[in-house]
């Protein structure tokens, strides 16, 4: 890992942890423990600090699906990986990294949402149709539609306008809408192999 690498890491940390607005520019320097010369020579601002954290976030989120779906015996088992690794993964962030992200840096988010559009979208439609091929989803899903609808829902958990963080557990509500939602676009094969997964994570 590079020394700017390691600086993302331990930026994106912070983020999760406290929410992108909890520290001024001076604080993230501090905490860092880096120059302020050596912090300017990386970014121009904090802006450019969250685009490029947001960046390197998103590049190791695509490694670890990489080495997640690795392990997965099928579709059912691909999708329900990568559900629990999302349900693992905001049990860790602070809900204000995502309203921070939102409401302060408009532009940042629609690289979030841009690549939920083309890379999640790809994999999520190539994981379904296989699955469709196998019979462990029904042969009736509008694959398009259907990858859709699973985009929007998870753009949909993550607005703080539809889902207060001081009012719902988003973990809770990535589970309530997910889980039950893939359940009912399964075969009756591929739903006892859900409903086996759902219980696996359930009694963890």
């Amino acid at each position: 890992m590079t020394f700017l690498e390691t600086i993302l890491e331990e930026t994106l940390q912070i983020f999760k942890k406290e929410g992108i607005e909890a520290n001024s520019e001076e604080q993230l320097i501090q905490k860092l423990d880096i120059r302020e010369s050596t912090y300017n020579e990386m970014f121009k601002s904090k802006t450019d600090l969250v685009k490029a954290t947001v960046l390197f976030d998103l590049e190791t989120q695509e490694r670890e699906h990489v080495r997640i779906l690795a392990n997965a015996k099928n579709p059912i088992e691909e999708i329900m990986l990568m559900l629990q690794d999302g349900l693992d993964n905001l049990k860790t962030i602070n809900p204000l990294y995502y309203v921070d992200l939102q409401r302060e840096y408009p532009d940042i988010w629609k690289i979030c949402l841009d690549h939920l559009n083309s890379y999640s979208y790809h994999q999520i439609s190539d994981i379904i149709n296989r699955g469709i091929i196998q019979s462990l989803f029904r042969k009736d899903v509008n694959l398009q539609l259907v990858t859709k609808i699973i985009l929007e829902q998870l753009t949909m958990i993550l607005n703080p306008v539809v889902f207060p963080p001081d009012r719902y557990n988003i973990r809770e509500v990535f589970r309530s809408v997910f889980l039950y939602y893939i359940r009912g676009i399964c075969t009756e094969e591929g739903g006892k192999m859900a409903e086996e997964f759902f219980s696996r994570i359930n009694n963890k």
